[in-house]
């Protein structure tokens, strides 16, 4: 039965990373159409109809208010605007960048979540987590290569994204275990909306939607996005972190690959071996929480 969760886990997890991957390209796309911040405003508006489903799913929909109350109602919402910031980062970023360099720089989120553990929790890191922390961020550098003729400031835009994601993601302690990951998607899926919109209408004037092959991709971008972090909620309740995390450098290479497909991108040489580094650092940090838990 073990198994069998664990496969099914690992299946929805690795459909997750090719969703955020294919959204990722339709962004990259769409960006020399269309503004970060329309991108994130659709994304965000569209993103609400996965986390009803995913409602649904859990047999958890109902149409009274009362029932979606939940006594840290302001986290929640504050973990969307989180979420808000880290997409339009994340957008950003794909709008400068390679896939596969945003996807490298993007694994620098577990780094994050350990330094935030310790900030926010009191959270006790020893050596071997401290040195992969180092070791990742010294993978991040090589990559962005600060100093250099190849530097872009482009590549914070990634790490910060990271960062963003890192809070939404190590808040989820201060919630009490009884209240439902659903409906936590549904607040930080509503939180993100409103924060996108509101930045939106302070920044720019909206592009009309003329052509109804960007429509269709808006669409698809907006669900493969929202789906994607359903598949992974259900991924990460159905088998421990620990038997998830390595495949999220999954990533990376689908990224790469996709790039180099579908827009000719072939950044090996920024790559390596800073992407190298990062990777070793998350499977450090995978290895300490399996030794610790054992």
């Amino acid at each position: 039965m073990g198994f069998t969760s664990n496969f099914k886990a690992i299946a929805f997890c690795l459909i997750a990373i090719m969703l955020f991957d294919l959204m990722a390209v339709q962004v990259r796309y769409l960006s020399n159409y269309f503004s970060v911040q329309e991108l994130s405003v659709y994304r965000n508006i569209l993103g609400v109809l996965p986390s009803i489903l995913l409602l649904i799913y859990k047999k958890e929909f109902t149409l009274k208010l009362e029932n979606y109350k939940i006594p840290q109602w302001r986290l929640a919402f504050i973990r969307g605007l989180f979420v808000a910031v880290a997409q339009y980062l994340f957008y950003t970023a794909l709008s400068k960048l390679e896939l596969a360099t945003v996807s490298a720089l993007g694994q620098t989120n577990a780094l994050f979540v350990v330094i935030l553990a310790v900030l926010m929790y009191k959270e006790v890191v020893k050596f071997w987590r401290w040195a992969a922390v180092f070791i990742g961020f010294l993978g991040a550098i090589l990559i962005i290569s600060p100093g250099s003729e190849s530097f872009s400031f482009g590549g914070l835009f990634p790490i910060g994204a990271a960062l963003c994601y890192a809070v939404s993601m190590v808040t989820l302690r201060s919630f009490d275990k009884s209240t439902s990951t659903s409906i936590l998607y549904l607040y930080s899926a509503i939180a993100a909306a409103i924060g996108a919109i509101i930045y939106a209408v302070i920044t720019i004037d909206f592009s009309p939607v003329t052509n109804y092959n960007h429509l269709f991709i808006i669409l698809t971008m907006s669900l493969c996005g929202g789906f994607g972090v359903a598949f992974l909620m259900v991924a990460y309740r159905s088998a421990p972190a620990a038997v998830l995390a390595p495949f999220s450098f999954f990533g990376i290479l689908n990224a790469y690959a996709l790039g180099w497909i579908i827009f000719g991108e072939a950044p090996i040489d920024d790559l390596f071996p800073g992407a190298l580094l990062i990777i070793g650092s998350g499977l450090i940090i995978i290895w300490r929480e399996q030794s610790i838990k054992a």
